[in-house]
């Protein structure tokens, strides 16, 4: 655990080993191959599932099994792998447990990959009033409650859809403080900050680029673990550059775009991508929302939005403002950023599906 006065932030690599050593963060056989990254923890599917009646919060008063004796209709072993339904709401147990001491919260987002295949994941835990936030002092289970909307898919006990971050303290930094950091280091070409560093999509090309993927609704199967497995023709239909320069979502439909802007993570920092204010447009995007240190750093990429329409089609227009992007400070510099050496799946990245689909 970091002890330092001036340790406020989000905890490293090495502040999460720390904290593993002394029972902050339990897991079950020490780290895996690849589950710590340079500022977050990737958490790990247990053994037992449920598939539920409805999407739930415990509340104040009540663990996850109270919730579970009521809302429960079939329990799942995933020791051996198990197909989760689109349409079906399940809760899986997580092979990682906290003990939070007071003044270190933990916050949790979808992994990129799980995002960009439309499986919504929130984490749950015992007492809960809100997904993806566990106040400090918590001592217990972690649970993901796991929702796939467009494709179904096959996971198993060790599988990994959702990352854990821990912080001491609020750091966000102000909009104030991260026009500072952009004028010694830009985050993005136009730096377009308010509420956060503000990006736009790309919908321009040459005349028949592809600028975007739209979900087709009746695909196959999709195993969370295998990689590059899997043909995106089978998937995904391509949408080309519009002439007129936007696109209509269309309701309940699903959407891979890129951001018009390439940005970068420094080092000293990490980020978290925050949908959009609802009043700058009918549709929601990106699910998953951790930037790791040196994301985009010695490489540039872009931000990909996984993005829904709501109940009515809507104009997306390029250009338009699409998401938020927060910034925090670390409690102090990672040995290891992002893409340095570890295999990192999205450095570098322009319009990109998940790592699931074979590249051309």
């Amino acid at each position: 655990m970091p002890e330092k006065p001036s340790s406020t932030g989000v905890f490293t690599a090495e502040d999460l080993r720390a904290a593993a050593d002394g029972g902050v963060l339990r897991l079950p056989s020490g780290f895996g191959p690849r589950q710590l990254q340079p500022a977050s923890l990737d958490l790990t599917l247990g053994r037992r599932a449920w598939r539920v009646r409805a999407a739930f919060l415990p509340g104040a008063e009540r663990t996850v099994a109270d919730r579970l004796s009521g809302l429960a209709l079939h329990e799942l072993d995933l020791s051996r792998g198990a197909v989760l339904e689109k349409g079906c709401v399940y809760l899986i147990e997580l092979r990682e447990a906290l003990s939070l001491p007071e003044g270190v919260s933990a916050g949790a987002n979808p992994k990129s990959s799980t995002g960009r295949i439309d499986v919504f994941v929130r984490l749950v835990t015992d007492n809960g009033t809100a997904y993806e936030r566990v106040p400090d002092g918590y001592e217990g289970p972690l649970y993901a409650e796991v929702s796939p909307r467009t494709f179904s898919v096959l996971v198993r006990e060790g599988s990994t859809l959702n990352q854990l971050r821990l912080r001491r303290g609020d750091a966000f930094l102000s909009d104030a403080e991260l026009r500072r950091v952009h004028e010694g280091r830009a985050l993005s070409e136009n730096g377009a900050i308010g509420g956060g560093l503000r990006l736009s999509v790309n919908l321009a090309g040459r005349e028949a680029e592809t600028v975007g993927y739209r979900a087709r609704r009746h695909a196959g199967l999709i195993d969370v673990d295998r990689t590059g497995a899997l043909d995106p023709a089978d998937f995904w239909e391509p949408i080309a550059a519009p002439a007129e320069g936007f696109i209509v979502l269309d309701p309940d439909e699903f959407y891979i775009l890129a951001s018009r802007e390439t940005l970068c993570v420094p080092p000293d920092l990490a980020a978290e991508m925050v949908a959009i204010d609802t009043e700058l447009g009918a549709f929601r995007a990106h699910y998953a929302g951790f930037f790791d240190p040196g994301f985009g750093t010695g490489a540039p990429s872009r931000a990909v939005l996984e993005v829904r329409g709501y109940d009515a089609p809507f104009v997306l227009e390029h250009g338009q403002v699409a998401a938020r992007l927060l910034y925090e400070r670390l409690t102090g510099a990672p040995e290891t950023v992002y893409g340095a050496g570890l295999g990192s799946n999205y450095q570098g990245q322009g319009l990109r599906l998940s790592k699931h689909f074979a590249r051309g």
